[in-house]
């Protein structure tokens, strides 16, 4: 039996039957007619370029007969009539019974199905919250492995005891002091606590082994290679030039790029919807092409890339560009008017696009000319919270940009060591060179200094002097990276190249504001927090800051701190940032927890979060306060509760800081820091 082609289609087109049905409802119940008939022209709008790509035309031109009887109700104030919506209801329910008929047991005999590919784009339907819940624990349970390692240690100490108990035993018995019953007792022990420690090692290696596999599928289930898209995309391209009499060649980059299928698939309609428009609006007939002196055959083209913490998909094609006084005379005709349309830049006019009802489109067809499909990329976009970046040259050709928050995502790393700061990921993508460097190499430059890389002079930096660290000079036998970012190239001083490994980058939690030059977090095997640094925020560090002018405060000792915070993310991120200016971290996942650490480690101070389960921190604070073992240790609340109430319970308590989330800062966490563990 061939491979089912409709299981994901019958997945959205029932999804987006069920969006119309609930917005028919809710025209008949009287609700703001020219939003729900928007809002359902863009549901049917997508269901239409679905089918269209499986090659439906049933549903697609029962789609687009809804469009038919949408168009003349789009600027409806007065409401919208039962008897207009009849002929709607009519072909949703014809949609709804041929999409029954795509039956997923049913062999699929057509040639247009079979030639369909083996696995089409994933509409991945997993609820994103439980997956990440998933990776969560996975994460902490690995932590708890290394805990695990420990009590190994412990066992391993206890069979050296034993062993000398052993021995002390069998001096005494030899000379009358110790009978044959303790010997034969201290022999057991050692043999039980062999086996014991024989056990817990191999079980926890199998954990660790098993909880990694756990893990990697994990990951696999949350993200898709980004090249999922591009099937979909070019046969979009391929029929709809195809409809249009037009020829058109599609190019792809970045498909090796692993992204959040959640993200992927809310941004497939509006790139689906900007592949049509490029083909519909941009690209020109042949004759056009070839009068302008340019080859009969379009391009149109899609790629996706990771700028700093977002991700760009980038939609482009070399057809005749906007035409801004088309825009403008619609804009017009529409009722939008006045001198902000009549002098608007491209920017402004695209905007207008965006909201929907304009098109410069002369007739209707399948492709284009109702309005539709910007409407249906700024909701897509908005939905994600990203923004629409347009480029236009009249003749050349347009490029749209969505440029959307980056969430989960695989990136191939190359891992450094600088300034004691542990295992740092630079995006390899970025890396042009690595070279072994030496202190004659540096060069004398201004504002600072540079490294001659072949016949070239990059300005250079130490890494850790980019993470906040003292400025550093440079070791015979220190490693130099050059990276490519926006502002050009740079080139940042290591102490070790670690290799290069495929990490899951993690974004940082919203209401956190770090530096620039970090894009992300990620956890290795064990849940210890790396941070992913963003070749754009490094090469601007690198090329416009003096050596030594961060504003971040070094640790000139290897100080130890215990960060206590319930939430994995936030917790590791503390953790990153204090260990990359110097600091020892330790960390706990409770206020009880941490009452147990303070008590058999000395800490030079807290760092604890206010509301967590159990125990809070301003409860851990007054119980450090009221032992004399610890209550000399300062302590620093963290917390998204900002009321004055709160901020003279965290001083009477006996807290010396009190940081809030929302204005979290590294630099001013550290200077925080620095007058309180010195």
């Amino acid at each position: 039996m061939a491979a089912d082609p409709y299981r994901y289609f019958r997945l959205e087109a029932r999804e987006l039957l069920d969006q119309c049905a609930q917005t028919v409802l809710e025209l008949e119940k009287g609700g703001p007619a020219a939003t729900l008939v928007q809002q359902l022209l863009r549901l049917v709008h997508t269901l239409k370029g679905a089918a269209r790509v499986v090659r439906q035309a049933g549903i697609a031109d029962g789609a687009h007969a809804i469009e038919d009887a949408l168009a003349p109700l789009r600027d409806a104030t007065a409401g919208v009539t039962r008897d207009a919506l009849g002929p709607i209801l009519d072909h949703l329910d014809s949609i709804d019974h041929q999409l029954r008929m795509l039956s997923p047991v049913e062999p699929v005999a057509s040639a247009a199905a079979n030639s369909l590919p083996d696995e089409p784009w994933r509409a991945v339907r997993a609820d994103v919250v439980e997956m990440d819940m998933v990776l969560d624990g996975v994460a902490e349970t690995h932590g708890l492995l290394t805990r695990l390692r420990d009590a190994e240690r412990g066992l391993e100490q206890a069979q050296r005891l034993a062993e000398v108990l052993k021995a002390q035993l069998a001096v005494q018995r030899h000379h009358g002091g110790a009978s044959e019953r303790l010997l034969a007792i201290a022999d057991e022990l050692q043999r039980k606590v062999g086996t014991v420690e024989r056990g817990l090692g191999s079980t926890v290696d199998q954990m660790d082994r098993e909880l990694q596999q756990l893990r990697d599928a994990a990951e696999r289930l949350r993200l898709v290679p980004a090249g999922s898209l591009f099937t979909v995309l070019e046969r979009t391209a391929l029929d709809a030039a195809r409809t249009l009499g037009k020829q058109v060649k599609f190019r792809a980059e970045g498909d090796e790029m692993r992204l959040d299928s959640h993200m992927l698939g809310a941004i497939q309609s509006a790139l689906i919807q900007l592949i049509r428009n490029a083909v519909a609006h941009g690209i020109e007939a042949a004759d056009v092409r070839r009068r302008a002196g340019k080859p009969e055959i379009g391009d149109v083209g899609i790629s996706i890339s990771r700028r700093g913490r977002r991700v760009v998909f980038e939609c482009r094609d070399d057809g005749g560009g906007l035409d801004l006084e088309s825009i403008r005379r619609v804009a017009s005709r529409r009722g939008v008017s006045g001198p902000d349309v009549r002098h608007a830049d491209a920017s402004a006019l695209v905007q207008l696009l965006l909201r929907g009802g304009i098109t410069t489109s002369e007739t209707v067809t399948e492709v284009s000319g109702r309005g539709i499909g910007l409407d249906v990329v700024r909701a897509a976009i908005e939905r994600l919270g990203g923004e629409v970046v347009v480029r236009t040259e009249r003749g050349w050709g347009t490029v749209f940009e969505l440029v959307v928050p980056s969430s989960l995502a695989a990136l191939e790393v190359l891992i450094v060591e600088a300034g004691g700061s542990g295992a740092i990921a630079i995006p390899l993508d970025a890396v042009r060179g690595t070279v072994r460097i030496g202190a004659g190499d540096i060069l004398p430059s201004a504002p600072g200094t540079a490294v001659l890389y072949g016949q070239q002079a990059v300005t250079f930096m130490a890494l850790s002097t980019i993470l906040g660290g003292a400025h550093q000079s440079v070791r015979d036998r220190s490693s130099m990276v050059l990276l490519a970012g926006a502002d050009g190239l740079a080139a940042i001083g290591v102490d070790r190249l670690l290799g290069t490994a495929n990490l899951v980058v993690r974004p940082l939690p919203d209401n956190l504001h770090v530096s620039a030059v970090v894009a992300g977090v990620a956890f290795d095997a064990e849940g210890n927090p790396q941070l992913i640094l963003d070749p754009d925020g490094i090469v601007s560090a690198v090329r416009h800051s003096a050596p030594g002018s961060s504003d971040i405060v070094p640790a000139t000792a290897r100080t130890r701190i215990l960060v206590i915070d319930d939430s994995l993310t936030t917790r590791m991120l503390e953790q990153s940032i204090l260990e990359s200016a110097g600091y020892e971290v330790d960390v706990a996942l409770s206020a009880e927890e941490g009452l147990k650490a303070a008590h058999r480690t000395r800490y030079a101070l807290f760092l604890v979060d206010v509301e967590m389960p159990g125990m809070d921190g301003f409860t851990f604070v007054e119980q450090v306060r009221a032992d004399p073992a610890l209550h000399e240790i300062p302590a620093i609340l963290v917390t998204s509760r900002a009321a004055p109430e709160d901020l003279q319970r965290g001083r009477a308590v006996g807290s010396q800081g009190y940081m809030i989330k929302s204005e979290f800062d590294q630099s001013r966490l550290l200077a925080l820091i620095k007058p309180l563990v010195r």
